[in-house]
């Protein structure tokens, strides 16, 4: 008997890196899952790798940072499976860039697909969380929303400080109505847009300053998720869990001989 039997979740930016890890375990501990993702290639890899598997998966393109298509996601996930008892915002847009060389356009796609997306999103699914027995919003947030700070990335790092602050102001709104809103505060993990932005030597390079010396894969985050996702998380809500090997303790080392 897996740890999601029976639930619909919703997981947005599902297709690739730590979306699509969250979308296989979930799938593989019973959930159905609904994909809500622009990446149509991959994104439909994973529904038929679920489904190959024995498990129910669906998927609809989704531009999270676009109210109508959060709306639709909403829909198409009660159209497929009836309901709504976990909701999963994991998709982002990510850029980088100087303040004072980012456009409108990139800080309106930045901040409405990573803040107003959640209360989009958690806004249309609420009918069907409130009669879900536990239902579920959980966020991805970042280190970058805490105490890290990256020179480009002033306004993902607003963006993720901003989710954490909607995580304990929904996580108290929305406590009594029975349903938990939590996030997960990645640190370097290997998921696609890493892979595909930084050289080898510059993720070696990162990887040396983390205490437990590697950075971190994608379902290792993503069992962060399943567990605040799980019956055993009943009692966790304003919550941001961060796994980062020890990033925000500081650099590995002894400070005296």
């Amino acid at each position: 008997m897996g740890k999601l039997d029976g639930r619909v979740a919703i997981v947005t930016g599902g297709g690739r890196g730590i979306g699509r890890a969250i979308a296989e375990l979930f799938a593989s501990e019973g959930a159905k899952v609904v994909i809500g993702a622009l990446s149509d290639g991959p994104s439909q890899e994973v529904v038929d790798g679920i489904v190959a598997n024995g498990g129910h998966a669906t998927r609809i393109r989704t531009d999270v940072g676009n109210r109508e298509d959060c709306r639709n996601l909403v829909k198409h996930a009660v159209d497929t499976f009836g309901t709504v008892d976990i909701v999963v915002h994991n998709a982002a847009h990510v850029s980088h860039g100087a303040i004072d060389q980012l456009s409108e356009d990139e800080l309106d796609a930045t901040f409405k697909s990573g803040v107003y997306a959640c209360f989009w999103l958690t806004r249309d699914a609420l009918p069907y969380l409130e009669k879900s027995k536990g239902g579920r919003v959980l966020l991805t947030s970042s280190t970058a929303g805490l105490s890290q700070a990256y020179a480009g990335l002033s306004h993902y790092s607003a963006v993720k400080s901003a989710i954490n602050g909607f995580v304990r102001g929904a996580g108290l709104e929305l406590a009594r109505r029975g349903i938990t809103v939590n996030a997960v505060a990645p640190g370097m993990t290997l998921g696609h847009h890493i892979m595909t932005h930084s050289t080898p030597e510059q993720r070696a390079s990162m990887a040396a300053g983390i205490p437990v010396g590697r950075a971190a894969e994608p379902i290792e985050q993503a069992h962060g998720f399943l567990y605040l996702a799980s019956d055993e998380a009943r009692y966790v809500t304003g919550h941001v869990l961060t796994i980062d090997g020890g990033s925000l303790l500081g650099k590995a080392g002894t400070l005296f001989d």
